[in-house]
């Protein structure tokens, strides 16, 4: 299917995308409006991120994350805790939200917002950023999984003075026993 919404893609309009292609609409193709032109989107296109859309940019109901998470029953602890970090990074952004050192989902907010700035700055082009950050959202959701698998599990091997090497393979093992 054909989706559309605004160009310069940011944060919540890369994260949306990679959460359409990941769960939602493997052969997504993205199309882009320039802003204040959103009316002359093409038809055969399912908006997102649009002012009036059913998946609407992020507003009181929440982020387009969310709104596309609640569309298509997508649940997962793990797209929970994105679209919690999505969710900080538009806060930063809009209202100078501020996390503290304890918040981890607000830091790492402020950290996929920098990385989400400098993909505008490398690529130029929407689609491009987009399939840039796809490595980025599937590394961060990894992350997450394994750090809610790890939670079940008794304890986590000993460091051997391998680096993060012994750690890895056990989440791998872990993430891969879970499927």
């Amino acid at each position: 299917m054909k989706w559309v919404t605004r160009d310069y893609v940011h944060l919540d309009r890369v994260a949306s995308p990679w959460l359409i292609k990941r769960f939602v609409d493997v052969d997504a193709t993205f199309t882009f409006v320039p802003w204040g032109s959103e009316d002359d989107r093409p038809a055969d296109a399912i908006p997102f991120a649009l002012p009036g859309v059913e998946l609407g940019a992020h507003d009181a109901r929440g982020t387009t994350f969310d709104k596309i998470l609640a569309k298509y029953n997508l649940k997962d602890p793990a797209l929970s805790r994105i679209a919690r970090v999505v969710s900080l990074g538009v806060d930063h952004v809009l209202h100078d939200y501020r996390p503290d050192t304890s918040d981890s989902d607000g830091q790492i907010a402020v950290g996929l917002l920098a990385i989400s700035e400098g993909m505008m700055l490398l690529h130029h082009d929407d689609n491009d950023i987009i399939r840039a950050s796809l490595v980025v959202y599937d590394a961060l959701y990894q992350n997450f999984r394994g750090l809610i698998a790890l939670a079940s599990q008794p304890s986590l091997p000993a460091s051997d003075g391998k680096g993060p090497t012994r750690r890895t393979q056990f989440l791998r093992h872990l993430l891969e026993s879970k499927g």
